[in-house]
């Protein structure tokens, strides 16, 4: 009797937990929690345990389905079961990407938990954003997070809060604009408007956070969406299916209602990458971070509506990498330090003690840093820099004193600053040396 007492009395704590759910719960009184992100290149970072293996994730609005990196790096410890092989289609013009899906895993984001979540496992090498971001990232998680909980991400700040439906109560906000989403296999969408070549046009975006750039337009001509005769052709990041490749200008004015941004960055992808994309019934391209960052978000799926207010990235200038040069961790390289110490010289014949500088050397692993795209006509490549290129200094100062959006920002300085980079070419040590110039 006592058995069957104590076996109903866990049901209902576990039920009472919402364990037994199909979807995350807050494990504390309050139904809602604070967590630190970080901010690395207008993309979120947070903690996820897997499996009790606290692992790196991107927080990505156009992301229905949790996807691991790396997974060949972490496979052994997550203890990954009950597994099916799938396809995965996103952008890029390569073929579908075989991954791995994997039923009943335990997530865990600060006080938030799911006991049965599905999990996707790529298999493909080349889906590794670690080495562009310079720190590990082992997968990305989105919509899972967001229909269970309302999210306030706080830009400026570096938190994001979860809170349950039930007991969230917006506060009164004179300077908020709210907007109301549509949905389409999970993944949010909104209405706006944006200004080219003097014309307003509405366009209807896929909300991005996972998207580093600030605004992706697809080309139309019958809807006047067009890069004009002002843009150069640039690298524009990596999808699931590879490489994205296309065109990068600017727009007059970009409309979220009563804000406004002006001469905001544009790319219009190549239309073979994101031909699965934009297949999507009038979609017109996407609002990714660099725009998102401006804003403190409260993202309600419940009721399909978002809440901006600006905050203090709001009026930063939108600028371009006016080198060329897109980096990348590229492995360690040895380094050579040097490790003064002082010591003392007795002189028997004066009974004077002197002290002498003794140079000693310490051998250490840092990061190295990679030149992995180059754009053409770029003051990079016309100075002679090359693609495999690993840069050990800049202006004078070795590079893993760095980090690698450290190194980043120099390149969006303002135009004629001049670049010295020291490079190792293959065992070569060649110096170089250009002016940074607007790409336009």
């Amino acid at each position: 009797m006592n058995k069957r007492f104590s076996f109903i009395f866990l049901f209902i704590c576990l039920s009472h937990f919402g364990f037994c759910q199909d979807k995350f719960v807050i494990q504390n009184k309050k139904q809602s929690d604070k967590i630190r992100f970080k901010l690395i290149n207008n993309l979120i970072v947070i903690p996820v345990d897997i499996n009790g293996v606290t692992l790196s994730f991107l927080l990505d609005t156009g992301v229905s389905k949790p996807i691991i990196f790396n997974f060949l790096n972490v496979s052994d410890t997550l203890q990954i079961k009950d597994t099916e092989t799938i396809q995965l289609r996103g952008l890029g013009g390569g073929e579908s990407v075989e991954a791995l899906k994997s039923a009943n895993n335990i997530f865990k984001i600060g006080d938030a938990i799911k006991l049965n979540q599905d999990l996707y496992a790529v298999f493909n090498n080349n889906l590794n954003f670690t080495p562009r971001l310079g720190i590990p990232i082992h997968g990305i998680i989105g919509l899972d997070i967001f229909k269970d909980f309302i999210v306030e991400i706080n830009y400026s700040t570096g938190y994001l809060r979860l809170t349950e439906p039930k007991r969230f109560k917006y506060k009164p906000c004179k300077k908020c604009e709210r907007f109301n989403l549509e949905f389409y296999n999970g993944k949010p969408y909104v209405n706006v408007m944006v200004e080219i070549e003097n014309k307003t046009i509405p366009v209807k975006l896929l909300i991005d956070s996972g998207g580093s750039d600030a605004l992706w337009l697809f080309e139309n001509d019958s809807l006047d969406i067009k890069s004009g005769k002002k843009f150069f052709n640039d690298f524009l990041g990596h999808g699931l299916n590879g490489s994205v490749y296309g065109k990068r200008s600017k727009v007059q004015n970009f409309f979220l209602k009563s804000f406004v941004l002006e001469n905001a960055n544009v790319a219009y992808p190549n239309a073979e990458n994101v031909l699965f994309a934009a297949q999507i019934k009038n979609r017109n391209g996407s609002i990714a971070g660099n725009i998102l960052k401006r804003f403190n978000i409260i993202f309600d799926y419940k009721k399909a509506v978002m809440t901006l207010s600006k905050n203090s990235y709001f009026k930063e200038q939108f600028s371009y990498n006016k080198s060329g040069i897109e980096l990348a961790h590229d492995g360690i390289r040895v380094v050579r330090q040097i490790k003064n110490t002082l010591k003392t010289k007795s002189n028997s014949q004066t009974s004077n003690n002197s002290i002498i500088l003794d140079p000693q050397y310490k051998i250490s692993l840092k990061p190295a840093y990679a030149i992995v795209e180059l754009r053409k006509d770029s003051p990079a490549e016309e100075a002679g820099l090359k693609i495999g290129d690993v840069i050990l200094s800049i202006n004078g100062k070795q590079t893993h004193q760095y980090n690698l959006q450290q190194i980043t920002q120099m390149f969006y300085a303002h135009d004629g600053k001049k670049i010295k980079l020291s490079i190792d070419r293959a065992g070569m040590v060649l110096s170089y040396s250009f002016l940074l110039k607007n790409p336009f």
